[in-house]
């Protein structure tokens, strides 16, 4: 029965009530199991025992049948718990039948409380529960059992203490070195910190104590272990806290806000001018601020996709507080004393932020050294001198050609001029109705050029030969603000690295669509390095088919499926690869 899962439903309440059902089934299950396991130890047990232990594993069985429906926890495990929770006091009269039936709820427990783990951190959990649940039982033995009918030969109860106390201390230092928190602040300022130092602190203060005056240690010195073993089996609930942020990577995040969990992305997080981004499923009422400055509404941006907003942050620590209606939270930035990218900001801020994006989803946390409109790669330049060649081979007698200010789109307009002019096309600022229009500029000029071409076809005969996008320039606001565009790539959108990004960074910041940029990113080594060819970017309706109506083979069932480059559209091959 895995507790695991039990996470943020919204309501404080409801998780609070959650967790406390977690931890009294837990730890009443591990009195359960040490006072079976311990049972050959005792002559015999006193009738106060045997009920103590019955009332324990009937709430415990009890607790296990009602997470099923209120935690959702598997039905086979909560089975088992409960089977195994109730034979143990109805073998207590069997000594070794009830050893062996408690150290099987005693492997159970483990499973319960370790939440997945494995290797090296499952065996750390192993002992800090089976060193916990003999502590318990010792602690029933030892004060409800009179000492004649105790076997003192083998339970010497002040030794045992000091043994089991080291093993719970020597358990919990090393979950708390592996748990990648214990040498920093957050160890102090989370939950997740705060417990695990009770894992550790109270049973070390409870051994030294034993180690002073063992005669009444389990009387007292067990509070101490209770609540490190609780603390213990809460640390599969509480959420952990953020890594840490690094001056120049990106933050991304994870805020909760009005009962709703809301992905955001801080870039270039350096100081001076930052964007914060948030995915389209987070909503339009997102205010963003520094402490004592003026919030700033996110707000959709030309080109991107979801909201952004532009703050400046101080050099140093500090933080970036987010606000919904009257729900407000913070979240923790680091900006050291370094200038970032100058192009992390402004018109072509999201561009980079989605690049910065890319490379997060996979874990890694690269400083943002760069953005991809601060210059034009070989394989891009090459692209578009194909593109070109293409254009001319169609019979296209001029490109329009829409460029920017920014190193990559003042390079890209020479290199499609320089191979206008050696195929003999013109280069126009304005739309002629034989010209294709050739966009090689950042996402919002770019988004600008499409919209208005859109416009113009719709009342007159221009751009007979097209629209084309440079090929940054792929993604949905691009290829949707206009029913057909184009593109030059070396790669098919439906293969099975795009499509893993795609999938990888719609999953990790609220279906977020994929980019060119976050893509080159997220590929990090990898490379997709094929022949040019030109793909046609068309949106495309479907119709939706009634109950129970067969479907031709081939034919999606819905509009949006997981890994789709752009949503409500297909990206396919209209040339065959560009090899001069």
């Amino acid at each position: 029965m895995d507790h695991s899962h039990i996470g943020v439903t919204g309501s404080a309440g409801a998780d609070t009530a959650a967790l406390l059902l977690r931890l009294v089934l837990l730890l009443g299950t591990a009195f359960v199991a040490g006072t079976g396991l311990l049972r050959p130890l005792a002559d015999r047990l006193p009738l106060r025992v045997t009920v103590f232990t019955w009332v324990l594993a009937a709430v415990s069985a009890v607790l296990a049948a009602v997470s099923v429906p209120v935690l959702e926890i598997n039905v086979v495990g909560a089975a088992v718990h409960v089977v195994l929770v109730l034979a143990v006091p109805s073998a207590l009269g069997r000594p070794g039948p009830a050893r062996w039936l408690s150290a099987a709820l005693i492997l159970l427990l483990v499973v319960e409380t370790a939440a997945g783990r494995s290797g090296v951190e499952f065996a750390v959990d192993t002992v800090y529960v089976a060193a916990a649940v003999a502590w318990f039982g010792v602690t029933v033995l030892s004060v409800a059992v009179p000492a004649d009918q105790l076997r003192t030969d083998s339970l010497r109860p002040g030794p045992l203490s000091l043994a089991l106390g080291g093993l719970l201390v020597l358990a919990g230092a090393v979950r708390l070195a592996t748990s990648g928190i214990g040498f920093d602040r957050r160890v102090h300022e989370s939950a997740f910190g705060i417990a695990l130092l009770v894992v550790v602190v109270l049973p070390l203060l409870v051994t030294v104590a034993a180690a002073i005056r063992p005669g009444r240690i389990y009387r007292y010195g067990t509070v101490g272990i209770v609540a490190g073993f609780v603390a213990f089996s809460a640390l599969a609930a509480i959420p952990r806290p953020a890594e840490l942020p690094i001056p120049g990577v990106p933050v991304l995040g994870e805020a909760s806000l009005g009962g709703q969990r809301v992905p955001l992305l801080i870039s270039p997080q350096r100081p001076g001018r930052n964007l914060v981004h948030f995915p389209a499923g987070a909503g339009d009422q997102l205010d963003v601020q520094v402490p004592g400055g003026t919030p700033v509404r996110a707000l959709p941006r030309a080109g991107a996709e979801g909201t952004w907003a532009e703050i400046d942050l101080p050099a140093g620590r500090g933080e970036v507080l987010l606000r919904t209606g009257s729900a407000e939270t913070s979240v923790d930035v680091d900006t050291g004393d370094q200038p970032g990218p100058a192009l992390a900001a402004g018109v072509d801020g999201p561009e980079c932020a989605s690049a910065a994006l890319g490379g997060l989803i996979t874990g890694r946390r690269d400083e943002l050294g760069s953005c991809p409109a601060d210059a034009l790669s070989t394989e891009d330049a090459d692209a578009l001198r194909k593109l070109v060649t293409f254009l001319d081979s169609r019979g296209a007698k001029g490109i329009t050609l829409k460029a920017d200010d920014s190193p990559r789109g003042v390079a890209a307009a020479g290199v499609v001029r320089e191979a206008a002019a050696a195929a003999q096309l013109r280069i126009d600022d304005d739309q002629q109705p034989e010209n294709a229009l050739v966009a090689v500029s950042g996402w919002a000029e770019a988004h600008r050029a499409l919209t208005t071409a859109g416009a113009q076809q719709a009342e007159s005969p221009v751009y007979a030969h097209g629209l084309y996008l440079a090929p940054w320039l792929l993604n949905t606001p691009l290829a949707t603000s206009v029913t057909t565009t184009s593109v030059p790539l070396r790669f098919d959108p439906r293969e099975q690295l795009p499509v893993s990004y795609a999938v990888a960074v719609g999953n990790a910041f609220g279906g977020e669509s994929p980019t060119m940029a976050g893509f080159q990113s997220w590929l990090g080594t990898q490379s997709v390095a094929g022949e040019v060819q030109i793909y046609a970017a068309a949106q495309v309706t479907v119709m939706p088919m009634g109950p129970g109506e067969a479907h031709a083979p081939g034919m999606p069932m819905t509009e949006e499926l997981a890994g789709q480059w752009v949503p409500k559209a297909t990206v396919v091959p209209v040339s065959l690869p560009l090899l001069t």
